[in-house]
Order: structure tokens, then C-alpha cells, then sequence
């Protein structure tokens, strides 16, 4: 019966009940976010890799690193290290900071020696490719100036190449 009471319209086996007409228009809504959430080709677009702008700086275990609070610069044995390193500038030609270089005095041998603290500043440069680092760059170049004393026999300015190229394992 309808709200009147009296006996509902009759149907035809081809009129649609509400239930049936909410689902095909949720089907229909579905099938149209997947097909403009699916890809219009197969073949995937080829990205190409853009080159990282800012140049790394590769420790003694080949690993980059950027800013980092510290540095070893003596990979064999450990007795030169850079620490409390503050990064003023780190840019795509040259990076510069302050901190101390910890410096083993080796006496009376190394394993007995005591490590001494020089002020410094720090100045990475010459950016190069990095061999099997596609679009990486990394500092080729650190120049250390010692802002008080000094190491002996190390001169108040000094320059060392920074390139530790050993063969990346897969």
C-alpha cells in the first residue's frame, strides 16, 4: 500500500527500485575515479635525473655527507679529526665553517699520546663530479687555518686534497 492507503502503482519489471539506483550510481561514480586515476599509457614516463646542486663532502667510509659536526681527516689511524663544526655557508662552489681540529700529539707513540685542541677554519672547494655518483658533486679541496697555534710542524695554512676513492661494494 502507498501513504494513501490505497494499493501502490504497480511496477514494471524494468523501473528500478532506489536501492538498485543508488548502486549504479555509486558503480558509476567508482568506475569514473578509476578511470581518470589510471594512467593514460602503459609505458611509464622516463624521469630524468636532475643534478643535486649541493656538493658533498665524502668521509673515510665513502659516504656523503653535508654540514657535518664532524670530520675525520686522518682515515688510517683516527689521530686528526675536525669537531664542533659550525657551517657558515655551504653553497654549490665552496663551504665554510669554524671549529677544532683534534690533533694527536703521538707522544711517545701514538697509542700513548694525547689528543690538543686548535681553533680552525674550515674551507671546502673545487667541486667535482663524484666517480659512480651520477649528477653528485663532491668538495675536492679542504683548507684548514689554524686561527691561534698551530700543530707542530703544520704551517698556519694548509691545503689537502680530499679525494678518497675507494670501489664502491654493491
Amino acid at each position: 500500500m502507498d501513504a494513501t492507503g490505497d494499493n501502490p502503482t504497480p511496477r514494471s519489471p524494468h523501473t528500478p527500485t532506489r536501492l538498485q539506483a543508488r548502486t549504479g550510481i555509486l558503480l558509476s561514480a567508482a568506475t569514473a575515479l578509476i578511470a581518470t586515476a589510471a594512467p593514460a599509457s602503459a609505458t611509464p614516463p622516463t624521469a630524468t635525473p636532475t643534478p643535486n646542486p649541493t656538493p658533498v663532502v665524502v668521509d673515510c667510509f665513502n659516504k656523503p655527507q653535508v654540514r657535518p659536526e664532524e670530520y675525520l681527516l686522518a682515515c688510517g689511524d683516527g689521530n686528526n679529526r675536525l669537531v664542533d663544526l659550525h657551517w657558515n655557508t655551504w653553497n654549490h662552489k665552496t663551504a665554510t665553517a669554524t671549529g677544532t681540529d683534534m690533533v694527536n700529539d703521538c707522544r711517545p707513540y701514538c697509542a700513548a699520546g694525547r689528543f690538543h685542541p686548535y681553533p680552525v677554519t674550515v674551507t671546502l672547494s673545487h667541486p667535482q663530479p663524484w666517480p659512480n655518483h651520477p649528477n653528485t658533486q663532491r668538495f675536492t679541496t679542504i683548507r684548514l687555518l689554524y686561527t691561534h697555534t698551530t700543530p707542530t710542524p703544520v704551517p698556519k695554512d694548509v691545503t689537502y686534497k680530499l679525494v678518497y676513492d675507494s670501489p664502491d661494494t654493491p
